[in-house]
């Protein structure tokens, strides 16, 4: 299989697999200009599965350094209201929207922590209604990846400069199935692998699970009506779409106020253009009392004083260390890939779809009973080959889930 064929197999994949086109339906894609031939090939296969509009919104990183180096901490206060209009309409017309990522992981080293936390307070806050409706797969969504030269370049700092990008390719293919013969047939087998685990979990109702590992030791208390789920979510009106590719984990909600003790983190969280790392969180029902950062600790408590949810955890999820991606060795500094290498848990807004009939309630009705809602949610890793779970069943019995980092049944 030639390149050119690949990348038209990954934009086939991602339009009709991502987020699943119908016929009649309008897109939207974000994207930076680090993508624009691949986004190209995007549109043309969007349009040709049925898309009524494909709308393309592109940014540019020296844009985004340039306004973070120049803006006040008062102007981003002011988040734009066409960005807010434009996510309305997407609901609205039950679209479908699609993230392109080309991260450069360092974008924004350097700049004040207090603007960049600023922004996203903004942005959380005044699209709050947009958060929800993807929250709750009340429209099809889902994000790839594809390199930028300086993401390549942080990936692959020992290669070559010109072979840097290619091999972020070839690894990227390799993470969603393509170049190994029925990318579609694929996908369809490794989700209903998924969703054999996820059915083994909810048979099992586990009340805790507890981990432990080299810098860790954290029970997490679980709703009683929680539901584990996979890769595969269902909008509206039926048509299913995978939201990450790749995606390799199964996935839950905690109870809010039911995480005690202290996790640290075992790859890089990359948030907005800068890198964190080497920390550790410590929680006391629920809340997160203590913040230990050796990189990007301002930042990081900047991302936990969001608001008040974003200092709890919203996300449970399971990923065994001899997956794909953490077989390859890989370090993506990148979430969408190194969650998928990598047990993970979210701070801030729970998926109101973990919880049986939590997709009907409004956010007093959720948080009334003890799941976390926020304009916050983000993935940090904690998995390794040195990790136990157990999960403790409500009368008391232990039984294991994982033994040094891979599942144990």
């Amino acid at each position: 299989m030639t390149f050119q064929e690949k990348l038209e197999q990954f934009a086939d994949l991602a339009v009709r697999i991502g987020v699943n086109i119908q016929k009649g339906q309008y897109l939207l894609i974000n994207t930076s200009t680090d993508t624009l031939d691949f986004t190209r090939i995007v549109v043309k296969k969007a349009y040709e599965a049925g898309a009524s509009r494909v709308h393309v919104n592109l940014t540019d990183a020296s844009f985004e350094r340039a306004y973070y180096e120049n803006v006040t901490v008062e102007e981003t206060a002011n988040f734009p209201k066409w960005v807010v209009a434009q996510r309305e309409e997407l609901i609205e017309r039950k679209g479908a929207l699609l993230w392109i990522d080309a991260e450069n992981p360092d974008l924004l080293a350097g700049i004040d922590s207090e603007k960049i936390g600023a922004q996203q307070k903004a942005a959380g806050t005044a699209l709050v209604n947009y958060r929800k409706a993807v929250m709750n797969d009340d429209i099809a969504w889902s994000i790839i990846a594809v390199p930028s030269p300086k993401w390549a370049a942080k990936v692959f700092p020992d290669l070559p400069e010109k072979e840097q990008v290619p091999a972020l390719w070839d690894a990227i293919f390799k993470t969603v199935r393509i170049g190994e013969g029925d990318a579609v047939g694929n996908w369809q087998t490794h989700i209903e692998n998924l969703h054999a685990r996820a059915d083994q979990l909810n048979k099992k109702k586990y009340a805790k699970l507890h981990y432990t590992a080299p810098g860790t030791d954290l029970t997490i208390e679980l709703p009683e009506k929680h539901l584990w789920k996979s890769g595969s979510s269902e909008a509206p009106d039926g048509t299913t779409f995978i939201a990450n590719m790749p995606t390799e984990e199964v996935f839950t909600l905690p109870a809010k106020f039911g995480v005690n003790g202290y996790v640290s983190n075992t790859k890089p969280l990359v948030y907005k253009g800068n890198i964190i790392n080497d920390f550790k969180l410590t929680f006391e029902k629920g809340k997160i009392v203590n913040v230990e950062a050796k990189v990007g600790q301002d930042l990081l408590k900047q991302l936990i004083a969001s608001d008040e949810g974003s200092s709890y955890l919203g996300e449970v999820a399971l990923v065994p260390h001899e997956s794909p991606i953490s077989s390859s060795n890989i370090l993506y500094y990148n979430t969408l890939f190194d969650e998928n290498a990598s047990n993970h848990l979210a701070i801030g807004e729970a998926y109101p779809t973990c919880y049986e009939g939590g997709k009907e309630l409004e956010k007093g009705q959720l948080e009334a009973l003890g799941i976390n809602t926020s304009i916050t949610h983000e993935d940090f890793m904690i998995g390794s080959a040195e990790m136990d779970i157990d999960g403790i069943l409500a009368d008391g019995t232990t039984e294991p889930i994982f033994r040094k980092g891979n599942w144990a049944f």
